[in-house]
């Protein structure tokens, strides 16, 4: 694989080329890539991969008319032809009044903090294979785990660099390291399964083994002989591994290009109250070792520490260069690139704060309710807001986690649910979006 030197010289070749063939201005982004992982099942070796990938994405502007390529073909007469076919196709789009590179003067500057991305730690197949074993070995040793579906343990390693022709030159490296498992408890038609996993920028960072392979194993078992619930409006509590996905409904709402689109439900409420005064969401890009983690965007902009909801206030969109442009705002430090193509919007490390309350006190005069572990199904639109989503979980009976349930369906609207949402105080900075337990009341939930 590349390293973070010889991915910026590639870029900065590629941009030139693009200069020669007759470009006002162009970017080039570079993405490598390599893994290895080891999985076992049932106490066996079932597989060992080892991967790598290298591609190179060029953006090039003659005017107003823009056209994105990308290649895995680094020889030096592909990236000469590369850069001329890009240029050929951006005489023939269509003016775009919203495109362009990001402004000197926004792009990051000085000494990159060192965020600690990368662990010099390179495992074994050996050591990997060890890792999987005890992961796996630890969920089936839970009493009422019946079967595997495996365990696994990986490491890899990513570059990244981006070049431009106002002046960036940029790149940097990282890894990261997973353990997994998932099993099976139950017996014939009460089958359940269920998994655990935890990934980390160092390997030292990871759980043990044995704490993944025991939260699977636990996970899959109280699944077992799920029964349904009436259908009526419930109080709702959601496990912190699928309440992030909530949050995740905002982020994608708050994002200008779909505020630009009007395609948002968020339009015309920025800076309303959408949650209740105590519920801040905080974004922290330059936390040391976090899986999004980064000094700059994907077009060279700084990215900065900010409060995204502030009591319970949205403070503004995520901005990329054309929808700041398209909605006359500052840029924020939010775009995102892939190997090719435009970009588009993303966050860096958010989580919401936790909130005052124990898990325990937080349900503790629900009489009735669910506690939701599993989420199904695409049923979320973030034009109008509606969220529809399948569910599987426990019961909420008296204050007390009680069966299992499955094959329901919990429903609302995405600002009625932020309005109610009331977070616990057990949030842990383990993925790159993070909340602690969350209750909403009054959402729908369909059943038997």
């Amino acid at each position: 694989m590349i390293d973070h030197d010889a991915a910026l010289a590639r870029c900065q070749d590629l941009v030139e080329l693009a200069r020669k063939a007759g470009a006002d201005a162009a970017d080039a982004v570079a993405r490598a890539s390599s893994s290895k992982s080891v999985s076992v099942r049932l106490g066996a070796l079932e597989e060992v991969e080892r991967s790598e990938s290298e591609e190179i994405g060029l953006r090039v502007f003659v005017g107003r008319r823009s056209a994105s390529i990308n290649t895995s073909d680094f020889a030096p007469e592909g990236l000469r032809t590369l850069a001329q076919r890009a240029v050929e196709m951006a005489r023939l789009a269509p003016e775009d009044p919203y495109g362009g590179l990001a402004p000197q003067d926004a792009l990051f500057a000085g000494e990159a903090a060192d965020l600690d991305l990368t662990d010099a730690a390179e495992p074994s197949p050996e050591d990997l294979r060890e890792a999987a074993l005890a992961t796996e070995s630890a969920a089936r040793a839970i009493d009422g785990v019946t079967n595997s579906n495996g365990g696994s343990a990986s490491g890899s390693r990513s570059v990244f660099a981006l070049v431009t022709t106002n002046g960036f030159a940029r790149g940097h490296a990282g890894s990261s390291f997973t353990l997994s498992a998932s099993v099976v408890a139950g017996e014939g038609a009460d089958k359940q399964t269920d998994y655990a996993y935890r990934t980390q920028r160092h390997r030292s960072d990871l759980p043990d083994p044995a704490e993944i392979g025991r939260e699977a194993g636990e996970r899959a078992v109280r699944k077992v002989g799920p029964g349904s619930i009436p259908s009526c409006t419930m109080p709702v509590v959601f496990d912190p591994r699928v309440g992030s996905g909530v949050l995740g409904h905002l982020l994608g709402a708050m994002a200008a290009p779909s505020i630009a689109r009007k395609a948002s439900f968020l339009i015309g409420r920025e800076g309303d109250q959408l949650f209740d005064s105590g519920v801040d969401i905080v974004e922290d890009p330059h936390r040391l070792r976090g899986l999004r983690s980064r000094n700059y965007d994907g077009e060279g902009v700084a990215t900065l520490p900010r409060a995204l909801v502030e009591a319970g206030h949205v403070t503004g969109w995520l901005t990329n260069v054309a929808s700041a442009a398209q909605l006359g705002l500052g840029l924020t430090g939010h775009a995102s690139r892939g190997g090719g193509g435009s970009p588009g919007v993303a966050a860096s490390n958010v989580y919401m704060k936790a909130g005052s309350q124990s898990v325990a006190d937080l349900i503790g005069d629900i009489e009735d309710g669910v506690f939701v572990t599993d989420l199904f199904g695409q049923g979320v639109n973030l034009v109008t807001g509606d969220y529809s989503r399948g569910a599987s979980g426990l019961r909420i009976r008296k204050g007390e986690l009680a069966e299992p349930v499955a094959e329901i369906t919990i429903a609302g609207k995405l600002p009625d649910m932020f309005r109610a949402l009331v977070p616990a105080n057990d949030l842990e900075l383990v993925r790159g979006i993070d909340v602690p337990t969350f209750r909403i009341d009054g959402m729908s939930v369909a059943g038997q």
